[in-house]
């Protein structure tokens, strides 16, 4: 939404042209294209989380670790996009970035041994 309303707005203002952004989405100003990117960005990671979840509901291996380590990816995601949308400050959005990678990667360690164990 945010995205959304940033790119109407920008083209009302004039700040770039539509027919310029139909061939080139890197022609927006960059406080658009921070929200687009942000946006994208939501896709990456948590499609190995809906795996993981995927695969633990259907074997029915849930535990509270995964609830744990679900909340745990949940703020960092959280915290990442708030980071990103805002001061993009990039040391720390990596640093945010890479606990969220760390706690999926504890997901499917923890879906490996509990896959293991059962």
């Amino acid at each position: 939404v945010l995205s959304l309303r940033a790119r109407i707005a920008s083209a009302r203002k004039g700040e770039v042209k539509v027919g310029t952004i139909a061939n080139n989405s890197g022609a927006w100003p960059d406080h658009v294209r921070k929200l687009g990117n942000n946006f994208d960005n939501q896709f990456d990671t948590p499609l190995l989380w809906y795996a993981v979840l995927g695969f633990v509901l259907i074997l029915k291996i849930e535990d509270h670790v995964f609830v744990a380590l679900s909340w745990v990816f949940l703020l960092t995601r959280i915290a990442h996009s708030i980071i990103h949308t805002g001061s993009n400050n990039v040391p720390l959005r990596m640093r945010v970035f890479l606990a969220g990678f760390a706690t999926l990667l504890a997901m499917w360690a923890w879906f490996t041994i509990r896959l293991v164990q059962s």
